[in-house]
């Protein structure tokens, strides 16, 4: 007759469980600067799209209702498009996905700072309503502290909206200024 008397072995030693999270350790000491540059460039992002879905959104409203209509820059990437009279149509608040970003809105001249951009019932851009009259919004530079990209809201004279890259050359890609 024959006896087995085997052990089983089942589970980890202390040695494997210490290398294991000694690894994880690591790992994850190494991805989180990365994972919080992605999350800072997509506040950056998010920023941008929602200015230009902003612009786009004004310019829709000013020919479907055939009125003059203004798209309103905050302090922040907050916005607001409303009638020349002051009814509003639709906001966004920048605690909306980009709450840490910094923009600079800027006139044509590209040195005076601007927040107003009126769009007429063609969907073309006309000059703000007021006295003296306010500078015309025509660029937003959009970055935030530690991000590794920027981006950039153009308003065209005909009054289109493009969003681009300030950091790649003219030509070298579509997604270029």
């Amino acid at each position: 007759m024959l006896s087995c008397s085997r052990k089983s072995n089942i589970g980890f030693t202390l040695i494997e469980l210490v290398i294991v999270v000694a690894v994880l350790g690591i790992l994850v000491t190494v991805a989180v600067p990365s994972f919080r540059a992605m999350l800072i460039n997509s506040q950056v992002r998010n920023a941008a799209e929602a200015i230009a879905n902003g612009l786009q959104k004004a310019r829709g409203e000013a020919v479907a209702r055939n009125r003059n209509v203004q798209f309103i820059l905050g302090a922040d990437s907050s916005w607001r498009v409303q009638l020349v009279d002051g009814t509003e149509i639709e906001s966004r608040a920048a605690s909306d996905g980009s709450r840490d970003v910094t923009r600079v809105a800027l006139a044509s001249d590209l040195t005076t700072p601007a927040t107003t951009v009126t769009f007429n019932g063609m969907g073309g851009v006309v000059a703000n309503p007021g006295s003296p009259l306010p500078p015309t919004l025509t660029r937003v530079n959009i970055t935030a502290p530690n991000a590794t990209r920027a981006l950039r809201v153009t308003i065209g004279a005909g009054g289109n909206a493009k969003m681009c890259d300030p950091n790649l050359t003219s030509g070298s890609s579509p997604r270029a200024c």
